[in-house]
């Protein structure tokens, strides 16, 4: 009988440790290392991959640049987040809370797809009978192959034998390989997996889709090396009982990181949103205080969102509450309010939120934050056409910020008619229909805001 032995893994890197530890000795994360029995195994990894194609030694200067053929997934805002489609012999990974819909996108896809192309779904979660049953709810018709398998070694053998242009793989935490004795979805089995799933995809010029489990922090579950093998990482954000889901690609080899898309799930399954800008703004006829649009962006795409705060006597100590965007931002933004816009709100609690449940990060909403909590703490409403972008400086300058062309645009073809930005930004002629007011410091778009409201 094989001899057992005992090792410890680090989730976040993958480093192999003989002996338990705190803090792991290569990536120096605390509180990563989880305990794996080891037996070796009689199958080694050459021999899963030995029909392969052999690899060859290639001269930089030898090989011939070519531009790479993308395959639609039918879907227009999902091949837009993957930079144009997918690349032959790509790796995705897609991941997401459960019940998100990353089965259901996928499965749409797939059916696209299958109409020019060979494409296998293989489920280690579902039978075939239950995803045949979600094809027949979302009225989908195609000719997918399915198996319903959890061996690496079999699926590889039946990848070889159908020569699919597509494989889906659901999930990568289900699979386990005969390379490896561990428990399924280990750290040792996903790395393993996925290594031989990667290889086999780039030594065939397969597509390879990878479904894959995320943690009750919403990181990815196995080891940070998984995403490092891929050439594609895309996540699902949104509440899996709410209807819209944005699809954000925070890694890609072969487009723009941070893209996004946008979806609507419905009966039919998830429903592309061309004009997402239109979702993110209120529907509400009348305004009210406290609530201020501006022009974020995210990737190529510029897109309107809808910031609101509420500035209310605190009871106790005061309460400074974020979502959507940093908390620690929100307290230099108050800070810089009260020392550069005689604006005080330490006796307030404080409460921002962006509607539609996106997250932004990047600092051009700075001044549109601080307009709405004057807005709210002054019970005055900021009219609904009006926009504002900038970054606010500690002496209390406003900054300019990059694609404000694209933004104002934006804001234009959406039917906005006035823009507070920076003076660095301002255009030398104003979008046609509307009025731009350029601003240097914190005090004019302060001065601005009570004489017009």
């Amino acid at each position: 009988m094989a001899k057992i032995k005992v090792e410890f893994v680090c989730s976040n890197c993958g480093a192999t440790h003989y002996q338990w530890a705190g803090q792991c000795l290569e990536c120096k994360e605390w509180n990563a290392l989880e305990e794996v029995l080891v037996v070796p195994s009689k199958v080694s990894q050459s021999e899963c991959l030995k029909d392969l194609p052999s690899s060859t030694v290639q001269s930089l200067n030898e090989v011939k640049t070519q531009t790479s053929v993308r395959l639609s997934t039918g879907l227009s805002e999902l091949d837009r987040t993957l930079g144009g489609g997918l690349v032959e012999g790509s790796v995705v990974l897609i991941g997401g809370d459960p019940g998100i819909g990353k089965s259901t996108l996928i499965l749409q896809a797939l059916a696209s797809i299958n109409l020019s192309e060979n494409t296998l779904y293989v489920s280690g979660e579902e039978s075939a009978q239950q995803i045949s049953d979600r094809a027949t709810r979302l009225g989908i018709d195609a000719d997918v192959q399915l198996l319903s398998e959890t061996y690496l070694e079999k699926i590889l053998k039946t990848a070889k034998n159908l020569n699919p242009k597509v494989i889906v793989i659901d999930s990568i935490q289900t699979l386990v390989s005969d390379t490896s004795t561990s428990a399924p979805g280990s750290v040792t089995q996903v790395r393993d997996c996925a290594a031989q799933l990667t290889q086999y995809a780039k030594q065939t010029n397969t597509i390879m889709l990878m479904i894959g489990h995320v943690t009750k922090g919403g990181a990815l579950a196995g080891p940070r090396i998984l995403e490092h093998m891929v050439d594609s990482v895309l996540y699902f954000e949104g509440d899996a009982g709410g209807r819209y889901r944005i699809i954000r690609a925070v890694k890609n080899r072969f487009g723009a990181v941070n893209e996004i898309s946008v979806f609507a799930m419905s009966e039919k399954g998830l429903q592309q949103i061309t004009n997402p800008s239109a979702i993110f703004l209120s529907n509400e006829n009348l305004s009210a205080p406290g609530s201020m649009v501006t022009v974020t962006r995210e990737a190529t795409r510029p897109l309107l969102i809808e910031v609101q705060a509420l500035v209310d006597q605190a009871n106790g100590a005061p309460k400074r509450i974020c979502v959507g965007m940093d908390q620690n931002r929100l307290a230099l933004q108050l800070a810089i309010l009260h020392k550069h816009g005689g604006i005080v709100t330490f006796d307030q609690d404080v409460f921002i939120n962006v509607v539609g449940g996106i997250k932004v990060s990047e600092t051009a909403s700075d001044l549109v934050v601080m307009l709405a909590i004057v807005s709210s703490l002054r019970d005055r409403v900021i009219p609904k056409d009006w926009i504002a972008f900038g970054e606010v400086g500690l002496a209390g300058e406003v900054r300019p910020v990059y694609n404000a062309q694209e933004r104002l645009a934006e804001a234009q073809k959406q039917g906005f008619k006035l823009a507070i930005v920076p003076k660095a930004n301002a255009p030398k002629k104003s979008p046609k229909g509307m009025k731009v007011i350029a601003v240097e410091r914190l005090s004019e778009a302060l001065d601005h805001l009570n004489e017009n409201i």
